[in-house]
């Protein structure tokens, strides 16, 4: 056996790094508290505020949101000054405004909910079983809403669609589209609302997710219980499937059904977690939370259901292409991207 010098420089390092680390993973729960009980949005644009002010804005108790206030102030999420602490208005964006296209606080609420199943997903390593989505919590399912849903409201229609060739047109005058694998059905409603004239149909084999989404419509749309392979209807102008064709077992029979639910001049948009082709390519803040993500919920989802592909939260384009081909398309075409989110364009 060879002895390995240790650089006590490198060790000292990385222990700081990891004491960062720590401090992240239990800040994370504390956004989620924060988030949950008003104290950001009370922050926001109110200046600097004493520990008691804040508590009676948000009627909670004094000694705990000083402690809260003191863990932000270490994290930099607010500043402090003379017994005071503001909230930025540039960290306001990200948490406090749900109408920003950066609000984070659905990615708190995803990731604080994913970590607490890790009991399971430790026993799945061991046994090589898969997690279904519909055996986490609902803090899962509803921040996973929250997560992706700016990204839509801010891209769906403004970009996304109008990229697609000649699809705009049919919705403004009248369209058949389904949203497979709709969740709670956020983007299902953003288009509804963009484009009254057409008819939308969200499905999602997670019966709790489509009673959420009926309820959150309001008539706009329907929903149904149905998964990717087997949803009903056919000649469809237009299927979507936004963030959810890595957490299918078996993505090619789902795109196999898709291809035959649409007309024939029909288009799949195809939107999915950004992600290059190769690990390399993907070692940087986004890649890493998709990783952990797709660690933790999206590759059990897809090893839980028949054929268990696994594709993984980074799939990268090629591997979608070759998911695309396999199912018979011939035509695919990336059409937008976002830091978040890579948008294809998928035709016979």
């Amino acid at each position: 056996m060879t002895t390995q010098t240790i650089d006590e420089a490198k060790v000292q390092a990385f222990v700081f790094q990891a004491v960062g680390e720590l401090g992240a993973t239990l800040n994370a729960a504390l956004v989620v508290i924060g988030d949950r009980l008003g104290l950001y949005k009370a922050m926001a644009g109110a200046g600097a505020l004493t520990p008691r002010e804040l508590a009676d804005r948000t009627q909670t108790s004094e000694r705990y949101v000083r402690e809260w206030l003191n863990a932000q102030a270490a994290g930099g999420y607010v500043t402090y000054e003379d017994g005071r602490y503001t909230l930025p208005a540039e960290h306001a964006v990200a948490l406090a405004d749900e109408d920003s296209p950066v609000f984070l606080q659905g990615a708190f609420q995803l990731m604080v909910a994913a970590v607490q199943d890790q009991p399971k997903i430790a026993e799945a390593f061991k046994s090589g079983a898969g997690v279904g989505w519909h055996q986490h919590g609902h803090d899962l399912f509803e921040g996973c809403e929250r997560f992706f849903r700016p990204g839509y409201r801010h891209n769906l229609v403004q970009s996304w669609i109008p990229a697609l060739d000649g699809v705009e047109e049919k919705l403004r005058a009248g369209a058949r589209v389904a949203d497979v694998g709709c969740g709670h059905g956020a983007s299902t409603t953003i288009m509804a609302d963009a484009y009254p004239a057409s008819g939308f149909i969200g499905f999602d084999y997670h019966d709790a997710s489509i009673r959420a989404a009926n309820e959150q419509a309001a008539g706009k749309a329907s929903f149904a219980v149905a998964t990717a392979q087997d949803f009903p209807g056919a000649d469809y102008d237009l299927v979507t499937t936004f963030d959810c064709l890595h957490d299918m077992g078996d993505p090619v029979s789902a795109a196999r059904h898709i291809l035959d639910a649409l007309a024939p001049d029909g288009t799949w948009l195809l939107v999915e977690p950004y992600a290059g082709d190769t690990v390399e390519e993907n070692l940087n803040a986004v890649g890493r939370v998709y990783y952990a993500v797709s660690t933790l919920v999206c590759t059990p989802a897809s090893l839980s259901q028949e054929v268990g592909l696994a594709l993984g939260a980074q799939a990268g384009e090629a591997r979608l292409r070759d998911v695309a081909g396999a199912a018979g398309f011939t035509r695919f075409r990336r059409v937008a991207e976002t830091p978040f989110n890579l948008v294809f364009e998928v035709r016979r």
